[in-house]
């Protein structure tokens, strides 16, 4: 037999029980052939000498906004501490563009600025341009006036309020410039879609990054119609990023729930399709819903008010009976359901919906989840186990973002937030994600928070929540395959299996705690190929 390529001078960690360590991997079609013994004798077309480096499975990120990523990568960074700051940013930006042109930039929060930008200043930065903000969230931005104009609201009084979203209001009544949730979409009605060839574009950049981190598979929570989707020509931009080589990662596809609708007698996309069309490279997984809104923003459905807000416990996008019924209808047609419930009180509908579902028409592999699943109590976390269903909690939230989620509940129920051990302790499979670009995407960094819960502060997160390395790795190998359906084919590196890894400048599990985020990837391989050589092992 002749490999394809055989990496030798490795150190595998490969997640595999029966073979926790290797120093040989041999490749044949994309898949691993063996390891160490099991390649003995064997010749190969190409040889790679790993250096004695360690390696890993291939990081899997099963909440992960490849595309959006990409769009930001294009817009003005606005991942500052200073108000004032960024709106000398908008002003640089604006000076550099035609007087009609519109000033987008991503990445703000007002946890950290103190306030939302405001309309007027933005008037003022921008010089009378069309600006439009978007928070880091996702979930709201901010808009100028003009932007307001093009929106169809030359006059401002008549900017409505939107169902399952919020039109920020001065003291006169009128738009201060803040929209969130549902109501974005007077903003995405100008600005979406993107075209076609920026939209690949922002694919091809947002891949290259992620390979240089390590990433060799993600799930893409929102194509087409949606709140995070850009337009119906979503998949068909990831199938021609592929066909040309500038998609180097195994992409599942979520679309947005707006994109279903009846076919013939049943519920979903044109010609039937749904949860698990495509291939080992680019598939269709679950559809996304969206049940509630933000954290940091403040804007998820709590079951109590915000700290230092009261009154406000968020809201529902939709009222609580229309998605039951969605829930209700996916399920029956056979989808994998991924839900957005960040709030206790939005956890509980959701869970109620997917338990009637089940009770209705059992399905005991469905495999429905929970995106973010972000507040929760310990009667939740029991009945998350007990119906099957999957959270999908972000790690790098801890860090980057953990401030202002810990002010947003108070310290009486921050031990409900964002959990992580006891999901594992009640027997759940927990996915590693990162919901890139909310914060950064690098897998390692999120590891890093898994293990160590401290904030962007030095407070500590969540310490009864912390997990061991072993578990953090698991957990963005084969936690998000399982996620996916896909821990036959991925998640740990032995015979049969797809040939990803990620090959580290030092050892997980030797290096202290505090020092994991300063691990770097050296190479990426997916199928047994290169996506990503820092350290030249093909030169």
């Amino acid at each position: 037999m002749l490999l394809d390529t055989l990496f030798v001078n490795g150190r595998f960690t490969t997640l595999d029980p029966r073979r926790p360590f290797a120093t040989r991997l041999g490749v044949f079609g994309g898949r691993i052939a063996g390891l160490d013994e099991e390649v003995d004798g064997v010749r190969a077309e190409v040889v790679v000498d790993l250096r004695g480096a360690p390696a890993v499975p291939g990081f899997n990120d099963a909440h992960h906004h490849l595309s959006l990523r990409g769009q930001r990568l294009r817009e003005l960074d606005l991942r500052l501490s200073d108000l004032e700051e960024l709106y000398a940013r908008v002003a640089e930006r604006a000076a550099e563009l035609p007087a009609s042109a519109w000033v987008r930039g991503s990445g703000y929060d007002q946890n950290k600025l103190g306030a939302h930008p405001s309309r007027e200043a933005l008037d003022r930065a921008a010089g009378g341009r069309p600006v439009w903000l978007q928070h880091t969230s996702g979930h709201m931005g901010v808009a100028s006036t003009a932007a307001f104009a093009l929106m169809g609201f030359p006059d401002l009084t008549a900017v409505p309020d939107v169902p399952g979203g919020s039109v920020g209001r001065d003291a006169a009544g009128l738009p201060d410039g803040l929209l969130t949730e549902q109501a974005q979409e007077l903003a995405h009605r100008v600005l979406r879609p993107v075209a076609q060839e920026e939209f690949i574009e922002g694919i091809a950049l947002a891949s290259q990054a992620a390979a240089s981190e390590g990433l060799t598979s993600f799930a893409e929570p929102g194509v087409g119609h949606g709140l995070v989707g850009n337009g119906p020509l979503d998949v068909a931009a990831f199938q021609e990023a592929l066909r040309r080589g500038l998609l180097r990662q195994r992409a599942t596809l979520m679309p947005g729930s707006p994109n279903l609708h009846a076919v013939g007698d049943g519920f979903g996309l044109d010609l039937g399709i749904g949860t698990g069309l495509g291939d080992e490279r680019l598939r269709i997984g679950a559809v996304k819903i969206f049940s509630d809104g933000s954290l940091i923003g403040r804007t998820a459905a709590m079951c109590c008010d915000y700290a230092g807000e009261p009154g406000n416990r968020g809201f529902l996008q939709e009222d609580a009976g229309t998605l039951r019924e969605l829930i209700l209808r996916a399920h029956d047609a056979g989808w994998q359901i991924a839900t957005h419930a960040i709030g206790d009180h939005a956890v509980d509908v959701v869970l109620d919906a997917y338990a009637e579902a089940q009770a209705r028409r059992p399905r005991p592999e469905a495999r429905h989840r929970i995106e973010h699943c972000a507040v929760t109590s310990d009667e939740q976390v029991a009945r998350i186990a007990a119906l099957g269903v999957i959270p999908v909690p972000q790690g790098r939230f801890i860090s980057e973002i953990g401030d202002g989620m810990l002010a947003a509940l108070g310290p009486s129920r921050a031990r409900g937030c964002y959990r992580q051990r006891s999901f594992l302790d009640a027997g759940i499979v927990l996915p590693g994600s990162s919901d890139c670009p909310v914060v950064e995407g690098a897998p390692l960094l999120g590891l890093h928070d898994l293990v160590n819960q401290r904030t962007a502060a030095g407070e500590p997160f969540n310490p009864d929540e912390a997990l061991t390395v072993e578990q953090a790795l698991r957990a963005y190998t084969l936690g998000s395959a399982y996620a996916s359906f896909e821990e036959g084919v991925k998640g740990s590196l032995e015979r049969g299996k797809l040939a990803d890894f990620a090959v580290l400048s030092d050892d997980l599990f030797a290096v202290h705690p505090a020092g994991i985020r300063d691990i770097t990837v050296t190479a990426t391989v997916v199928g047994g190929a290169f996506t990503h050589d820092a350290a030249g092992y093909t030169a």
